[in-house]
C-alpha cells in the first residue's frame, strides 16, 4: 500500500497586534503642511499626549486625485503609522476623510478620527441663512460633503468655491502675498454678494488664511474652523479607549515624504516649533517610488 500522505503543516498564525498604550505617540496625518493647523489645535488641548505628524508632500494636494490614490495614499500613511507604534490616528485632511475614511476605519486596529467641513455649526450660527464653503474640488464633490449639506442645510444656501491654488500656497509658504490675496478676493465676493454672513474652511490647510481673509472682509464673514472640535473629539475618543497619556509630553516627530524644508519652515513659523523634519520612505501601490 502506498504510504499516507503527510499531513500538511499549519500556516503560521500571525501575531496579534500589541494593544496601543497610553503613552505612545498619536500619528496625524494630512496631504500635506495644512494638518499643523489641527496639530496646533490638538497639542493646545492634549498638552500631556505626544504626536507623530506625516505630511505626504511629495503627492500634494490631493484635490485633484481620484478616490482610489487618496484612499491608497491614507491607507499607507495610516499603517505606516500603526506599525510604529501609533496609539490612535487623526487624518487632518477633508479631502482624504471625504474620500477614504469609511476603508481605512475598517483596515486599522487603532481609534480613528477624520475632519469634514463645519457645515452643522455654520448652519447653527449663520443669520441670513447663505453660508460659503471653500474647500477642495474633491471634498466638494463627494458624497460624504453632500451627506452634510442634506443633513444640516435644508434652508440654508451654500455658495460652494474649489480653492484652487491655495493648498500650493501653503505648501509654499504663502499666507498673505499679494497675489494669494487677490486669489481669495476672486473667491470671497461671490460669497458676499449672495448675503453670505458665514465661510468654512473646508480644508485644513485653510485656517492659516483667516487672517488674510479677515483683513478682506472684515466681519462680514464668520470664520468656521473645526480643529478645536476635532482636539475635542480626540480627547473623547482617547477616554473612550483608555488611552489618555500620563504626560509629559515628547517634543512632536514631524515627518516628510519630501526634503521637509516647507515643513520645518511653516511649523516654526506658525506654532513655533522648531524642530528637524524626517524625510520618510511611505511606499503605496501606485507610488513605488514614494
Amino acid at each position: 500500500m502506498p504510504a499516507a500522505p503527510e499531513p500538511a503543516a499549519p500556516k503560521p498564525v500571525a501575531p496579534e497586534p500589541a494593544a496601543p498604550k497610553p503613552a505612545a505617540p498619536i500619528g496625524i496625518f494630512d496631504s500635506g503642511l495644512g494638518g499643523l493647523s489641527v496639530l496646533r489645535a490638538v497639542r493646545a488641548h492634549l498638552p500631556d499626549e505626544s504626536f507623530v505628524y506625516v505630511a505626504d508632500s511629495r503627492h500634494a494636494p490631493y484635490g485633484p486625485r481620484d478616490q482610489a490614490f487618496i484612499t491608497e495614499r491614507t491607507l499607507a500613511i495610516g499603517e505606516w503609522l500603526a506599525q510604529r507604534g501609533a496609539k490612535a490616528l487623526v487624518v487632518a485632511c477633508n479631502t482624504a476623510t471625504a474620500q477614504s475614511i469609511a476603508v481605512v476605519r475598517e483596515r486599522l486596529a487603532i481609534p480613528l478620527v477624520g475632519v469634514e467641513p463645519g457645515i452643522k455649526p455654520a448652519v447653527q450660527q449663520s443669520a441670513s441663512r447663505a453660508i460659503g464653503v471653500l474647500a477642495t474640488q474633491a471634498t466638494l464633490a463627494s458624497a460624504r460633503f453632500q451627506s452634510l449639506l442634506d443633513r444640516y442645510g435644508d434652508d440654508c444656501r451654500f455658495v460652494c468655491q474649489p480653492g484652487h491654488g491655495l493648498v500650493e500656497a501653503v505648501e509654499s509658504g504663502d499666507t498673505g502675498s499679494a497675489a494669494l490675496r487677490a486669489l481669495l478676493t476672486r473667491y470671497l465676493e461671490p460669497m458676499l454678494d449672495a448675503g453670505a454672513d458665514t465661510l468654512v474652511l473646508g480644508c485644513t490647510h485653510y485656517p492659516f488664511f483667516a487672517a488674510a481673509i479677515r483683513e478682506l472682509v472684515g466681519d462680514r464673514l464668520a470664520i468656521v474652523d473645526t480643529s478645536d472640535a476635532i482636539a475635542r473629539q480626540l480627547s473623547r475618543v482617547l477616554d473612550a479607549s483608555g488611552l489618555r497619556a500620563p504626560g509629559p509630553a515628547a517634543p512632536p516627530r514631524l515627518c516628510s515624504t519630501s526634503d521637509g524644508r516647507q515643513l520645518r519652515a511653516l511649523a516654526s513659523a506658525l506654532l513655533g516649533l522648531d524642530a528637524p523634519v524626517e524625510s520618510v520612505t511611505i511606499s503605496s501601490p501606485h507610488t513605488a517610488d514614494a
